[in-house]
């Protein structure tokens, strides 16, 4: 079982960086991919990007492609998404999921366990 915390959020200007982190407890970590999901206000959720248990495998959205950059630091139990020239429809709250299984999907439903969410406001 993996338990993920994301932190990180927070109020950053239009062409603005974040990065958020997302620590995971339970041994089963680095057996699992991972993802980022957001939900902005009035929106469902989407897909953001993933990352196999190993690291070497990654997709993105294509609204994140080339700006933003998922990451894995299995010794720390630890996911990144590193943002970069953040735009104020990338604001939302930003989920991050675990799975019990090693690929990568951008499928929500393929995900078993789910953070409480940190919020990331970009403002124009």
């Amino acid at each position: 079982q993996v338990q993920p915390v994301e932190s990180g959020g927070g109020l950053v200007q239009a062409g603005g960086s974040l990065r958020l982190s997302c620590a995971a407890s339970g041994r089963a970590f680095s057996s699992s991919a991972m993802a980022w999901f957001r939900q902005a206000p009035g929106k469902e959720r989407e897909f953001v990007a993933t990352i196999n248990n190993s690291g070497r495998s990654t997709f993105y959205s294509d609204s994140v492609k080339g700006r933003f950059t998922v990451s894995r630091d299995n010794a720390k139990n630890t996911v990144y998404l590193q943002m970069n020239s953040l735009k104020p429809e990338d604001t939302a709250v930003y989920y991050c999921a675990a799975r019990d299984a090693s690929g990568p999907s951008s499928v929500g439903a393929h995900y078993d366990y789910w953070g409480q969410g940190t919020r990331v406001t970009v403002s124009a």
